[in-house]
């Protein structure tokens, strides 16, 4: 049992050790400004090796369910542009996801599952119809908090398969909305401007979500269409 305990042991322990550095209060948006020359440097004279430890640390982020994901998209944009920063920060969010996903569906998945219990009786019929369209939209559109939405998946069965693809694919809207807004970054550190997360996601930004995740659902609408009209899928 202890063995298998083991990786979520880890976990917290790394988690509370993260909290008692302090490391939390670098998760800042006055922290990028005050290091931007920094970072922006390492990047050009260590492009591979920097790329590597965004990406770990997003993982780090994402797997430990600590705050300051959406400021990791925003610096992704900042250091590698809208396009490449937004692809980093997709594959280590996915990875970071996965991860817990995977560590949920071990015996330590009672543990966690006590933790997630209360949001998974209303995703339940949602997966039980169509678990990829639903996990898009769980991707898309945050109706849940963001770790609920890595932890739920593997409490109602939806596979390994499954939760890569929709992981992937669906929070690359989102992330690369972030990654755009952050690649913006340079011209508000050097204006002295004021930053806020709120602009980021305009009421036509959201619309559009909104209409992706409509289009998601558009198989179970038609599943749920075929079984009123009596024919065989």
């Amino acid at each position: 049992m202890l063995k298998k305990s083991l990786p979520f042991i880890i976990i917290l322990a790394l988690t509370a050790l993260f909290f008692a550095l302090g490391l939390h209060d670098y998760l800042s948006f006055e922290q990028l400004r005050t290091h931007r020359l920094f970072l922006n440097d390492w990047v050009d004279t260590q492009p591979m090796l920097a790329a590597f430890t965004f990406m770990l640390a997003y993982i780090v982020v994402v797997a430990f369910s600590l705050p300051g994901g959406a400021l990791m998209t925003l610096t992704g944009g900042f250091l590698f542009g809208a396009v490449v920063g937004g692809l980093y920060t997709v594959i280590g969010a996915t990875i970071g996801a996965t991860a817990i996903f995977l560590i949920a569906k071990t015996s330590l998945g009672d543990l966690l599952q006590a933790k997630a219990g209360k949001y998974l009786k209303p995703m339940q019929q949602g997966f039980n119809e169509n678990a990829l369209s639903y996990m898009f939209v769980l991707r898309l559109i945050p109706l849940f908090p963001f770790f609920i939405v890595n932890l739920a998946p593997a409490f109602l069965g939806v596979s390994l398969r499954t939760y890569l693809i929709a992981t992937f694919f669906g929070i690359m809207p989102a992330t690369f909305v972030f990654s755009l807004a952050g690649s913006g970054l340079g011209r508000v550190f050097e204006q002295g401007e004021t930053f806020s997360m709120a602009g980021i996601l305009s009421p036509e930004m959201i619309a559009a979500l909104f209409g992706l995740a409509l289009l998601s659902l558009l198989p179970v609408a038609y599943k749920t269409y075929r079984k009123k009209r009596g024919v065989s899928l």
